[in-house]
């Protein structure tokens, strides 16, 4: 990704994050990452410095690599002093796994022949109030892209009917405009989750084949578009394995979010690595990430980004994210289910990928508290 001039009829306005992203040159931080020696390393590892995004290329280098158990430790102090030793737990619920995109890594694709289910919203209030009889206060709706089943209308019903008895409701949905934004704050939502996939032109082109998810810019927007109505929380990442080169892709993930965090201070930012997993219509990850991959990336942006949220699914299994709480994790979901239902009723719809991490939200929240963490559900409420 090279500097580009922004249209005036452009999808991103020219004073937002995404056109800040866009305007970055990538090469000379590239080839940091690629040319970093040892001592660029040591400089960017100084204790009390301030990491730019020079130093963080460096920290994503093969010579940080070697370094990996002193990026783990200022990951940790970082993180404590931040966040104490907390543990944010969330769970989705998925409202359909209806789509009309063509994504080639996705369970839910338009092409895949599956079981599709959209609940209703009286379904969606048993699937909320049972994740709330478990102990959760924090819920992430998730659906596929289908405008005209998982329409505004639909959304806004879901939101409004949960936020008089959840107190933190965010979405991960299609990315809309700023209007209905506003409309599903105004409903309860407080939180926006968009991850870009991937940031490399190409490989966003080869992997969204049909739908409007092909619009690349309108997409990168949408953090903007969500924080300018309203949203409180903000989250964004990358999927793991969908480019081969994950230096890049985290990369270009840092600096979308020092920008989002320059132009939208008021809204809390999260960080996520989703891991490619297999998923129905055969799809199985062609550029493998290695655990110490995803431990460096993990601590570099723990150290790039000392307030942000940085989110883990179940898509790692139980050891791995045991193993990762001390290192940057602030929150991650529990007792997890990716296809619409399955936490009031039995559902035979197809999950969008299969879940590593079974255990119940009871055995997460325990593992925490055996590594001296304490688990948190709630850390906002409305007050009207």
């Amino acid at each position: 990704m090279t500097a580009v001039e922004i249209a005036p009829s452009s999808a991103i306005p020219p004073d937002s994050a995404a056109a800040d992203v866009l305007r970055t040159n990538l090469e000379p931080l590239r080839r940091l990452v690629a040319d970093a020696t040892p001592a660029d390393v040591e400089r960017a590892l100084t204790p009390g410095r301030r990491l730019a995004l020079a130093d963080f290329a460096v920290l994503l280098s093969a010579p940080a690599a070697s370094r990996l158990e002193e990026l783990a430790v200022r990951a940790h102090a970082t993180t404590v002093r931040r966040f104490g030793r907390t543990m944010h737990l969330f769970a989705p619920l998925y409202l359909s796994n209806e789509c009309v995109s063509v994504c080639t890594y996705c369970g839910f694709s338009a092409g895949n022949e599956i079981a599709r289910r959209t609940l209703s919203v009286d379904e969606v209030d048993d699937e909320a109030r049972a994740l709330v009889a478990r102990g959760f206060r924090h819920l992430l709706l998730v659906s596929g892209e289908h405008a005209r089943i998982v329409n505004k209308d639909y959304l806004a019903a879901c939101v409004e009917r949960l936020a008089s008895f959840v107190p933190q409701l965010s979405i991960e949905v299609q990315v809309w405009d700023i209007e209905t934004y506003e409309r599903l704050v105004s409903a309860g939502c407080d939180g926006l989750v968009v991850y870009q996939e991937t940031y490399d032109r190409a490989t966003y082109a080869a992997t969204h084949l049909k739908g409007k998810k092909r619009n690349y810019e309108w997409r990168l927007a949408a953090a903007d578009r969500g924080a300018m109505a309203g949203m409180r929380r903000l989250g964004i990442g990358v999927l793991l394995g969908l480019h081969d080169d994950w230096r890049a892709d985290v990369l270009a993930l840092g600096v979308h979010a020092t920008a989002l965090v320059r132009r939208h201070w008021r809204a809390e930012l999260s960080i996520a690595l989703p891991r490619l997993r297999p998923a129905a219509g055969g799809f199985e990850p062609a550029h493998a990430v290695t655990d110490r991959a995803f431990v460096q990336m993990l601590c570099a942006l723990r150290l790039l980004l000392p307030d942000a949220g940085l989110s883990l699914s179940t898509r790692e299994d139980a050891k791995f994210r045991d193993g990762l709480t001390p290192l940057g994790v602030t929150q991650m979901s529990a007792g997890s289910h990716t296809e619409p239902g399955g936490y009031a009723t039995p559902s035979e719809a197809e999950p969008q990928f299969e879940v590593s991490d079974q255990r119940t939200q009871d055995e997460v929240a325990n593992a925490l508290r055996r590594a001296g963490y304490e688990p948190v559900w709630k850390d906002w409420q409305r007050v009207n």
